[in-house]
């Protein structure tokens, strides 16, 4: 019987297709705090999601191969935006502000939410949610919340691990197969898994690759 949730794996060819995708240009084009601020949606989009603190910010770093382009906020929950980024002529990357921060007021916690479902169930041109898991800790309940949110905007998900340098290889495999049973509930889920990190590269070719394969 076929593993569930395998690891995703490309030839040579789509690695390169990434690899030369993610020598371009990246810029940060505008952060978007409501709706109607939204850029028009006339390119492939894929969005990253995580909680706070889950290496998001590096992620998209190590990705574009600019250090500096995303920030990470020292304060959970302190970015409210959801920050566009332009990926060549064609494709926007997006960064959806962390969740299941403590610190920030609830009213500014329900306004974050509202415009984070809206976003999921109205832009047509997003084609991949990536959820960052860190590969220390697995699936939690806060990341639930989202897990359940993209299934019902019927918006494909896929698992990102990330920090996978940070755990021994047991812990690892015992991580992995929670993080596979908690994805087998979830119909959008993409049936593949990205283990990555930021620090060594590891996954890094693997993500530009399923991004710039997306049609």
């Amino acid at each position: 019987m076929e593993m569930q949730f395998p690891l995703a794996e490309f030839e040579t060819s789509e690695l390169e297709l990434g690899r030369k995708l993610f020598a371009g240009e990246t810029d940060f084009l505008k952060g978007v705090v409501a709706m109607d601020g939204l850029p028009e949606a006339d390119r492939l989009e894929v969005c990253f999601a995580g909680r706070s603190n889950v290496g998001k910010s590096s992620l998209i770093n190590a990705l574009t191969g600019r250090k500096g382009l995303a920030r990470a906020s020292n304060t959970p929950g302190r970015t409210q935006e959801i920050n566009f980024f332009t990926l060549g002529e064609e494709r926007y990357l997006v960064d959806l502000p962390g969740y299941g921060f403590a610190n920030a007021p609830v009213k500014v916690v329900e306004k974050w939410q509202r415009l984070l479902k809206s976003y999921l169930a109205g832009r047509q041109n997003l084609r991949r949610a990536f959820v960052l898991i860190d590969a220390r800790h697995g699936i939690k309940a806060v990341d639930e919340d989202i897990l359940t949110l993209l299934d019902a905007t019927a918006v494909t998900f896929q698992a990102v691990l990330t920090k996978a340098d940070k755990v021994k290889a047991a812990d690892r495999e015992r991580v992995m197969a929670q993080v596979r049973t908690a994805l087998s509930k979830h119909p959008a889920a993409f049936p593949e898994i990205v283990l990555t990190s930021s620090e060594k590269g590891d996954g890094i070719d693997t993500l530009r690759a399923i991004i710039a394969t997306l049609a």
